[in-house]
């Protein structure tokens, strides 16, 4: 019972970040996904409903190199690839969406090693 209340809580949180963020082909919106084992990051355009990017710690070119998929360094290794390979995309500039996670742990470690890779938000 705690769990879907704890579940339910961070689903109102997200939409009330969602109503204010929104991604544009100029500016995608790089939103973030985390569980207990893995974490992911997505960069969307809105107006089309399309995922431009997206890595997560299964992706296959990160796989083999993390040892465990939830923590802070899985998270900076997915914050890295998924700047990367925006870049090759022509993708510089996003709008963090959070996802109603708090800015803290592997969230933050994710958006830091994205930043230093050159992804402007």
């Amino acid at each position: 019972m705690e769990t879907q209340e704890k579940q339910a809580r961070r689903r109102r949180r997200h939409w009330r970040v969602r109503r204010q963020v929104f991604g544009t082909p100029e500016r995608p919106r790089l939103c973030v996904f985390r569980s207990n084992k893995h974490i992911a990051g997505q960069i969307i355009d809105d107006t089309q409903g399309r995922t431009l990017v997206g890595v997560s710690s299964l992706s296959p070119a990160l796989r083999k190199s993390l040892a465990h998929g939830g923590n802070v360094q899985a998270a900076q290794a997915v914050g890295t690839h998924l700047a990367e390979l925006a870049h090759q995309r022509g993708i510089t500039k996003v709008a963090f969406d959070r996802a109603g996670y708090k800015y803290h742990g592997r969230v933050k470690a994710l958006a830091e090693a994205a930043r230093a890779k050159g992804l402007e938000f």
